[in-house]
């Protein structure tokens, strides 16, 4: 039987885009690279940005600034890719900078909270507050679904 004061984590990687952190559960993430050609593929949502051949393998590239809506980067200096599998599909997310690794208590993530209007909304899966920092907790599902 276990004690019941013991915490549950989640570790986490946590990225920048804009004024905002976000954090992705580390069993997701495959790796974080840096930004290369990407060949653009024709006909696709304008947040897709195409597609790298990482270690012999086609992985299409999202921009996340773009898929929330938010205006592109000038200084491309600190640009990752983190790469996510999600069940069978691999892709890679542009992002601003790739800033830590993090443990969060599970008992420390709430909700998405309710914001009217706001874009990034459905791809939220909650927040976790973390001394002074606020992460916002991704839902990889909506975030990879075109429809979203």
């Amino acid at each position: 039987m276990t004690n019941a004061v013991e915490q549950a984590y989640v570790k986490v990687i946590v990225f920048q885009l804009a004024d905002k952190e976000y954090a992705i559960p580390v069993s997701y993430v495959r790796g974080i690279e840096k930004l290369m050609h990407i060949t653009r593929v024709p006909k696709t949502p304008h947040y897709v940005k195409g597609v790298i051949n990482l270690r012999g393998v086609v992985t299409p590239i999202i921009d996340l600034r773009a898929r929330f809506g938010l205006p592109a980067l000038e200084n491309e200096e600190t640009v990752r890719i983190i790469i996510i599998q999600l069940e069978d599909m691999e892709v890679g997310f542009i992002v601003d900078s790739a800033n830590d690794v993090l443990d969060i208590e599970s008992a420390s993530i709430e909700q998405q909270p309710e914001v009217v209007g706001s874009s990034e909304e459905d791809f939220i899966s909650g927040v976790a507050k973390l001394d002074k920092r606020l992460l916002i907790l991704l839902h990889l599902d909506k975030v990879l679904n075109p429809l979203g």
